[in-house]
């Protein structure tokens, strides 16, 4: 179910409970926040996510991968990553506080051996009638300041933006195939994604994923996801 889905569901019933209740008694809705997880970091090992110590992953979640949202009890959180099918040593272990009705998306990058989270609000409110929203995030190690253009336009779309950086969304027009431009600071083109369906009234994220020195699976590339 879409997350937009889950909070106005509950959100309904939380309404329809406090009305129907009886003899002042109410049934208490618990607060509920969407998360979804990428797996961000440039390396062929295959990760376990959790929260609060229980799995959130029941497939392999390799590079790239990324899990969609998934609804859990707002509040402080306990997120950990370790590598698939093993409980220790935990590769990253931090307490986040998600606030109730809120989207979240959470990226693990950097390389291996110094893996991070990159914690980012999502805003899922929907565009303009006729228009798409999209944000970009760098997420290559050891890239340099990048920009992000469409083919066709003008101007950038986003301009210099650092690793581990994020934009705010914003609105773009709908086309049955976009080409992604990723590019540095010379306006040299280091990546390309082609032929990417926008679709009016959804919202995406762009995100620079891999290292510049890599030839392999985890050399650098353009990603992109719908939130849903």
């Amino acid at each position: 179910m879409k997350i937009k889905t889950i909070i106005a569901a509950i959100a309904t019933l939380s309404i329809s409970l406090a009305s129907c209740s009886k003899d002042d008694r109410e049934l208490v809705v618990p607060p509920i926040s969407g998360l979804n997880i990428i797996h961000a970091s440039p390396t062929t090992e295959k990760l376990d996510f959790y929260v609060d110590g229980t799995r959130a992953n029941n497939v392999d979640f390799a590079f790239g991968n990324k899990m969609g949202y998934f609804s859990l009890y707002s509040g402080k959180r306990r997120l950990i990553t370790v590598k698939k099918n093993t409980t220790t040593p935990l590769l990253v272990s931090e307490d986040l506080t998600l606030e109730d009705q809120k989207a979240y998306s959470l990226f693990i990058y950097d390389k291996f051996d110094a893996l991070k989270y990159l914690f980012v609000k999502d805003d899922l409110t929907a565009p303009a009638s006729g228009k798409a929203k999209v944000r970009f995030v760098h997420l290559s190690p050891d890239a340099p300041e990048l920009s992000l253009s469409i083919a066709g336009k003008d101007a950038d779309l986003f301009s210099g933006k650092a690793f581990k950086s994020y934009t705010d969304f914003t609105e773009i027009d709908p086309a049955a195939k976009v080409t992604f431009h990723v590019e540095n600071a010379d306006g040299s083109v280091t990546a390309t994604l082609a032929d990417i369906k926008i679709e009016a009234g959804k919202t995406y994220t762009v995100w620079v994923k891999g290292l510049k020195a890599a030839a392999d699976d985890t050399k650098l590339g353009i990603a992109v996801f719908e939130h849903k």
